[in-house]
């Protein structure tokens, strides 16, 4: 028997149109959405295997020629699922602009310098404890040309994946006390206050390494009542 989950009461997940943040206002479905059933094909491939994610993968400071400018830290936390219980194996990805505030892609054209050893994407898998480990610079704010004065908070994409495609989840990591977060129309999506506190990661002593780099846990729980709140719709 599948596992059954309350539903989001629409407080938690941010809404496909939410007016605060324009560019939705463009891409939001205008029509109700279909289900399509999935075909075994889109629910069983294509496999992630250990092989083809390298742990340098998981190195965001190391480019070849020389070592990213900023701040360094280390991004780690656990994934768990509803029960909390950990899940292994799964791919995490991030993306995330450089300690300026910029990403390095064409369509970045903020007035800020691109840093040629920093290409701000990562990706790992989750140990057998559910457990991933980034290092990386600290994103710079940027400005993003929603609204006037428009800044986005620091902040780093997740992406994780299951056995397949079809099993993908999108988020976005904050950092504690961040200024701009009562600016954000895209972090106020989230209309629930609990549920935005668990977008944003809190720092760790713990972690953090003697005269190299600060620490930062964000744990990540897919589903559920208590779940982390996500880009992408999902059923739970």
């Amino acid at each position: 028997m599948l596992p059954s989950y309350r539903r989001d009461d629409g407080t938690t997940h941010p809404p496909l149109l939410s007016p605060g943040y324009r560019s939705t206002v463009l891409r939001a479905p205008r029509e109700q959405l279909v289900l399509l059933p999935h075909t075994l094909t889109e629910v069983t491939g294509p496999m992630l295997g250990e092989g083809r994610v390298r742990d340098s993968d998981a190195d965001l400071t190391l480019a070849p020629g020389g070592e990213a400018q900023g701040q360094r830290i280390i991004v780690h936390g656990q994934v768990r699922d509803a029960d909390g219980r950990p899940v292994p194996h799964t791919l995490v990805e991030v993306w995330q602009a450089n300690a300026a505030g910029r990403y390095q892609h064409r369509w970045d054209q903020h007035h800020a310098p691109l840093d040629p050893h920093f290409t701000g994407v990562g990706r790992c898998l989750t140990d057998d404890s559910g457990h991933y480990r980034f290092v990386t610079i600290k994103p710079g704010a940027y400005p993003w040309g929603n609204h006037e004065n428009a800044w986005r908070p620091a902040h780093i994409h997740f992406s994780l994946l299951g056995r397949a495609f079809t099993q993908r989840l999108v988020t976005q990591m904050y950092f504690p006390d961040d200024p701009l977060f009562a600016y954000d129309p895209i972090f106020n999506s989230v209309r629930d206050e609990r549920a935005r506190a668990r977008l944003v990661s809190r720092f760790d002593l713990a972690a953090t390494v003697d005269s190299w780099a600060l620490g930062f846990r964000f744990d990540i729980v897919l589903c559920g009542t208590d779940g982390t709140p996500m880009e992408e719709p999902h059923d739970d």
